[in-house]
């Protein structure tokens, strides 16, 4: 059965949420999801998993200082993730808060790494987005995004 892991890093709880919705949207589609705080996260289970989504508060416009040292402590596996897939989703406190810049720079540090990104012509383009606590907008997108997400780890890890 195809595996993945939702990471999250939650001060409000707002990104949290997201998580939690997303988590769901994958489950939904039947495949193994793991959803975890990025304190209780090793960097040593990224290579246990098909897929792995992260979600990060944006603070001054990029990721929480937590998942980018998530990132950093990666840079020993640089080649093993390749071919996994990620994902990436992100809350703010207000429109234009940096909600995009975040995500793209969890997906570059993603795409360095050799992982596939499959883009949403529909929603939220880059990955799932919040202003301030999940809306029902927000809520669509990340069940939505979960169940793409999981869609794409099932076809292409048969």
């Amino acid at each position: 059965m195809a595996r993945a892991i939702v990471i999250y890093y939650s001060r409000s709880g707002n990104t949290k949420k997201m998580a939690e919705l997303i988590a769901e949207g994958i489950k939904k589609e039947e495949v193994e999801v793991t959803l975890k705080d990025i304190k209780d996260v090793n960097v040593d289970e990224l290579l246990k998993y098909d897929g792995i989504a992260i979600g990060s508060p944006t603070y001054y416009g990029t990721m929480a200082s937590q998942i980018k040292q998530l990132f950093d402590d990666s840079v020993k596996f640089h080649g093993k993730l390749e071919g996994k897939f990620g994902a990436a989703f992100a809350s703010s406190a207000n429109t234009a808060g940096g909600n995009e810049t975040t995500i793209l720079d969890i997906l570059n540090a993603m795409l360095i790494h050799g992982m596939i990104i499959q883009g949403d012509c529909q929603g939220d383009h880059y990955g799932a987005v919040a202003i301030g606590a999940p809306d029902i907008r927000s809520i669509k997108e990340c069940l939505r995004m979960g169940g793409r997400f999981a869609k794409l780890i099932k076809k292409c890890t048969i």
